[in-house]
């Protein structure tokens, strides 16, 4: 079987310099581990049509002489082959070093470059994904995703980033490997939908330009109605622009990162205060927002005074928003809580804890 040790040659001379290719510089989607297979398997079914139709062969000869020819065994033919057969098999031979070639540089890539397991991993977080509700969808891993991610899981709140840029996503998976995230432009639909925002409780848009928040904001509207959503904005026109695309709350980070270096100037005391009771890191204090329909049935439609939160749980109630959502500091006792209404409430976090369990208890 002359033609097939000459394969064998050609093959074993490919192998001993494929030491100066590197698989990992191709395109990823040119290397598909589906597309070898397939490739393999069309090459098995067109040798055995072939030796079947140009040698007569049976089914088990036509594919025990394909598989002895692509592997380069060098055993003999069932038969002597007719020229045809002969000018065929080296055909095969010739394209079994292209379709070896690409299973090799296949398989360099997602076992030697560990894309196989890149991808069970990936699969496994968007199992765990598909399986959540009530999270929160982080749009945007940049310095002001950074620490909206950090906070978000201080406070012990399921949250899902997606994120385009592949450097960051490495960032992601280095800073903790339980983080889940998607790896794609969170304005299409298709990713949202990947990310539950069907199922989710919030949207952050996080992401570098205001044409891609507000993009974000009305594609995350329209897949769900009820969602909260909560914008970053560069330019001061893009405000309305989100409120009407369908943000809840637009932030301007350097407006307030400048109110807030003009209130340190001004009133340096009040501001260190507040900055204490809101640190993550140095103070137990904290604010919980209590809404109408947060409140125990046998709670609703009763004023402050009658409520004695503070006397149960130690929190005390220092704001009071309306339904036209105008705030009032300090309500009088008298205040009443009705349907769209919340109470703003302070205190440690053994004392926001007793008033979550109180609401819970009387609810359930």
């Amino acid at each position: 079987m002359a033609d097939a040790t000459a394969g064998s040659d050609l093959i074993h001379y490919f192998m001993a310099n494929l030491r100066f290719l590197n698989f990992s510089r191709l395109p990823a989607n040119f290397l598909s581990l589906r597309a070898a297979l397939f490739l393999l398997l069309l090459e098995i079914v067109l040798g055995v049509v072939g030796y079947v139709v140009l040698e007569d062969y049976n089914f088990p000869d036509a594919f025990y002489m394909v598989v002895i020819t692509i592997s380069t065994v060098g055993f003999s033919e069932i038969e002597p082959l007719s020229e045809a057969g002969r000018i065929f098999t080296s055909g095969l031979i010739f394209v079994n070093i292209g379709v070896f070639a690409y299973l090799l540089a296949t398989f360099s890539y997602y076992i030697i470059e560990g894309e196989i397991f890149k991808r069970m991993h990936l699969n496994q977080i968007e199992e765990r994904i598909s399986k959540m509700e009530g999270h929160v969808v982080l749009c945007g891993f940049g310095k002001y995703g950074k620490e909206i991610s950090s906070s978000l899981a201080l406070h012990g709140t399921p949250y899902v980033i997606i994120e385009n840029d592949p450097e960051k996503i490495e960032i992601i998976q280095q800073t903790d490997s339980d983080i889940l995230y998607l790896e794609g432009d969170s304005t299409l639909d298709e990713i949202l939908q990947k990310a539950g925002i069907e199922k989710a409780r919030g949207l952050i848009a996080a992401l570098g330009e205001d044409s891609d928040n507000l993009f974000l904001v009305l594609s995350a509207r329209a897949l769900n109605p009820n969602l909260t959503i909560v914008s970053r904005a560069i330019l001061e026109r893009s405000q309305a622009k989100l409120i009407k695309a369908g943000a809840n709350h637009v932030v301007m980070p350097e407006n307030i990162g400048g109110f807030y270096m003009a209130m340190l100037m001004n009133k340096p005391g009040a501001v260190e205060f507040f900055s204490f009771i809101t640190s993550e890191y140095h103070s137990d204090m904290g604010f919980e927002e209590l809404n109408y329909r947060d409140l125990p049935e046998m709670y609703q439609g009763r004023p402050i005074s009658d409520l004695a939160l503070r006397s149960q749980t130690g929190a005390n109630i220092i704001g009071y928003r309306n339904e036209m959502r105008d705030y009032e500091v300090n309500p009088a006792p008298s205040v009443v809580l009705k349907p769209g209404e919340a109470f703003i409430v302070l205190g440690n976090e053994e004392q926001l804890k007793k008033l979550r369990i109180l609401c819970k208890t009387h609810t359930s």
